[in-house]
């Protein structure tokens, strides 16, 4: 039997340099078709497999079509063709092959470090097709990424910021390979007096080993996420706007779904409306 489409969604397929296949699934707002006058914000976002129907169906429920929330293309971006997720993610979000130890978070037989690649890959690639196809704003991209996903964005933002302008950051894996991407922090520093970016910063309150929730993380995620977001806000960069939630309640696997309501609410108010051409 037929698989079950959703309505106002299409895909197409985009070839990595070195011959990977990654899908690409795209969800335009209501009134897309008949507003040819308008450009709209983009929001990528990672691990589609969850979290594309996801955001569609936050920004269709909730922005109850412009009016409570500003309207804009969905972009999701799924695992290489002929790979598991597991495999794709790990590889493609993560900056460095990490020190392995026993008994440590890293699976064997992964293959981790191959962000640097897959930025450039959207960068150079996919984010040029999306907005060769589509009437987008390039100056309103956003970012939405969870666990590895959000490291992969603490990534970008501190490698190649002007990628995107708003950074959904959720739950990021900054405990990854000891804490790496505080060496690639302090190098964006030592480099640059500025950092222009949006960014909402948010973890669960059960993200860490103090609690007893079920799903509760080995390592104390909260105040990995906290010291960032200081670390942050002392270099005192004047472009930068960061907010950061705790999110009661909530654990590592619980926590998504209810952030990026609140996300998308605070990055695409209503007020924002899409850009005559």
């Amino acid at each position: 039997m037929p698989g079950v489409v959703l309505p106002d969604t299409e895909a197409w397929t985009v070839r990595d340099p070195v011959g990977r296949d990654y899908p690409i699934w795209v969800s335009l707002p209501a009134g897309y078709a008949r507003d040819t006058h308008l450009r709209y914000p983009v929001l990528y976002v990672t691990d589609a497999l969850y979290s594309f129907p996801l955001a569609r169906s936050v920004r269709n429920m909730v922005g109850q079509g412009g009016a409570h929330l500003a309207p804009f293309i969905l972009v999701g971006l799924p695992p290489q063709q002929g790979l598991s997720s597991q495999q794709s993610r790990s590889r493609d979000y993560t900056p460095t092959q990490p020190s392995r130890t026993p008994g440590d978070d890293y699976t064997d037989g992964i293959t981790y470090g191959g962000a640097a690649h897959y930025r450039d890959f959207l960068a150079d690639h996919v984010l040029p097709q999306v907005e060769a196809r589509y009437r987008t704003d390039a100056a309103q991209r956003a970012f939405a990424g969870h666990s590895y996903g959000g490291l992969f964005g603490a990534y970008v933002l501190l490698t190649r910021p002007a990628m995107f302008q708003r950074y959904i950051l959720s739950s990021p894996s900054l405990w990854f390979d000891q804490h790496v991407i505080n060496r690639i922090e302090a190098e964006y520093a030592d480099a640059h007096a500025d950092l222009n970016a949006r960014v909402l910063l948010s973890i669960g309150a059960h993200e860490t080993p103090a609690s007893d929730a079920p799903f509760a993380a080995r390592n104390d995620m909260v105040a990995h996420t906290r010291a960032f977001a200081e670390c942050l806000r002392g270099r005192g960069y004047p472009g930068l706007w960061l907010e950061t939630r705790v999110v009661a309640d909530e654990d590592h696997l619980t926590v998504y779904p209810a952030m990026l309501t609140r996300a998308l609410l605070a990055l695409f108010p209503s007020r924002s409306t899409a850009l005559a051409v």
